[in-house]
């Protein structure tokens, strides 16, 4: 065979194989479409079908929260820095942006902004830092402004307060805390610092990026931790007792609705990890809106991503959504639902897969598991009165502290039927997590200025108007409506807040299928959950997707040049 003939048959072949893509884009692929899922009608033709065989990369992002919002961002830089084009479309299924971090107005009032979710993140988190500073966030004043009572924080066990931390802390008040304690506090943090620097490479090489968050652990030292309940860790480690109990407890409570029995060292570390506490004004979410803002992605509000299909002719997805356009006053269509479709290079998943209600076709390598969350109860309420000292056994002339966490009382500790319970089996004889005195605002009623106070509980159940009353020290029997001058405006949010960390030694895989094309930040909720975790999340899928970007085109330049190689050596024959 002559050398240049051979040429002329790969072209033809090449020229046929992209006929017959046009072919199929023009007919066959949209009558596909339109047969999606049994009849549902594909209202608008399949998007940028050309993204499939074209140079400039499209990634679809499914979720708007730290994670999505992370990978958006983080990719656009990484992207740049290694001169890639790529464009970025973010699929958000509500109608705001920062997924758990999001906030409410009381009253109304778009100057009373409340945080509803993830409310604080501290100075070692690095990428939300980072992100403040660059988009010239403020910082809220509220955790300084809300000072009310002498102290700023308690801890009840359903009985007693058996700890109170005073705003102004004097050498009398540490002297006191070593009397009942000993050093256990001071190695606490220690253990702590060294826990969360081991947890702080994965931020830089050669952890970083990692494809793997086991491995990635284990390279780390992080195991031992992760292994063991955070009783069993601090007890390993010297530190147990009643300072645990007491107030590492009492942590783990308040950020993650569980016992020492049942989460795992590496957060329990975490949940004392306080140092620099911060928010922003206006709200948490305004980091991630900024994120979205520099990423100068394409974001779809209110649009849920219903299912994933690869295309039989190519690699890559086809990302199908619907809209949902009762927001905008639009009459519901009583016809089929209306589905768009749009093809990416890449997939991430950046939000809790088992509550996505996603379809993958066909199903990845690797598909995540479904793994319990808690049920968190959020109840933000305002009234003019103050928290009752009755209702927690204190008399009459002693204030409650602005900040009440809960722990197990001495009998409830010996339970582990408690001690390791979910929800309300293991949230003992206080009946709550917390309940915390966030602010005192200025209201105007009936032309006169009031002060009211502002506050949140975090508890298991749904908290009653006749309980939130009993918190007050109002004792109504069998009230369940809100009186207006006790509970002047509430809310209430249900949240699947985080994943109950029980010990594990491997985690979430992050690229589901080995072409490299679907990736998962969520896969790293029950190892970390927090705002900054998931952020790291995200960008590390972005840094993974453009080393695979890289890896691609090498591979590709390498075959070209082994075939480039054949073809010389035949001519030559």
């Amino acid at each position: 065979m002559v050398a240049g003939s051979g040429i002329r048959g790969r072209l033809l072949a090449a020229l046929s194989v992209f006929v017959f893509i046009l072919v199929f884009r023009a007919g066959a692929f949209q009558e596909a479409l339109e047969q999606y899922d049994g009849g549902k009608q594909l209202h608008e033709p399949i998007l940028n079908t050309d993204s499939l065989v074209r140079s400039v990369r499209r990634v679809a992002v499914i979720g708007a929260g730290a994670g999505g919002s992370s990978t958006a961002y983080y990719l656009r830089k990484f992207a740049a820095n290694k001169n890639f084009d790529v464009t970025i479309t973010v699929y958000e299924k509500n109608s705001y942006v920062g997924g758990r971090s999001t906030t409410v107005n009381v009253y109304n009032n778009p100057d009373e902004v409340v945080e509803l979710g993830a409310s604080i993140f501290v100075e070692v988190n690095e990428s939300l830092f980072n992100a403040t500073k660059e988009f010239g966030l403020n910082y809220s004043d509220s955790y300084v402004s809300r000072r009310v009572s002498k102290d700023a924080l308690g801890v009840y066990d359903g009985q007693n307060f058996i700890f109170r931390q005073p705003y102004d802390t004097t050498w009398w008040n540490n002297l006191a805390i070593l009397w009942k304690y000993g050093l256990t506090p001071i190695r606490t943090k220690q253990l702590m610092k060294q826990t969360i620097g081991k947890f702080l490479q994965l931020y830089r090489a050669p952890f970083f990026p990692f494809s793997s968050l086991t491995e990635a652990a284990q390279k780390a030292n992080l195991l031992q931790a992760t292994a063991h309940t955070g009783e069993q860790f601090l007890n390993i480690n010297g530190v147990g007792g009643k300072f645990a109990t007491d107030l590492v407890q009492a942590s783990t409570r308040v950020n993650y609705a569980q016992n020492l029995g049942i989460i795992h060292g590496l957060e329990t570390m975490v949940c004392m990890a306080t140092d620099n506490a911060m928010s922003i004004m206006g709200g948490n979410w305004r980091i991630f809106s900024g994120m979205l803002a520099a990423s100068n992605a394409k974001v779809h509000l209110n649009t849920a991503v219903t299912k994933l299909r690869k295309p039989s002719f190519g690699g890559g997805w086809i990302v199908y959504s619907t809209q949902d356009t009762s927001h905008k006053g639009q009459e519901e269509n009583e016809s089929a639902p209306i589905v768009q479709a749009e093809a990416f290079d890449e997939v991430v998943l950046a939000s809790p897969f088992q509550f996505s209600n996603i379809e993958i076709h066909p199903e990845p390598e690797k598909t995540p598991d479904t793994i319990p969350y808690v049920q968190l109860h959020v109840t933000l309420f305002t009234s003019p009165l103050r928290l009752s000292p009755d209702y927690f056994n204190l008399p009459a002339d002693q204030e409650v502290p602005d900040t009440v966490l809960t722990t197990l009382n001495a009998t409830e500790q010996q339970d582990e039927k408690i001690t390791r319970g979910e929800g309300i089996h293991g949230v003992g004889s206080s009946g709550f997590f917390s309940v915390s005195l966030l602010r005192a605002i200025k209201r105007e009623v009936g032309g006169v200025q009031k002060i009211e106070y502002l506050y949140k509980i975090f508890s298991p159940a749904e908290m009653t108007h006749s309980r939130i009353k009993g918190f007050l020290g109002v004792k109504e029997a069998n009230v369940e409506d809100v009186d207006d001058e006790v509970v002047t405006w509430s809310y209430k949010k249900v949240w699947h807040s985080y994943p109950y960390l029980y010990p594990r030694v491997t985690f979430e895989e992050i690229i589901l299928d080995k072409e490299q094309t679907l990736f998962y930040t969520s896969a790293i909720e029950s190892f970390i959950s927090t705002m900054e975790t998931s952020s790291l999340m995200g960008m590390n899928v972005a840094q993974l997707v453009v080393d695979s970007w890289e890896s691609k085109m090498k591979a590709s330049k390498k075959a070209r040049h082994v075939e480039e190689d054949e073809l010389t050596v035949k001519a030559k024959l």
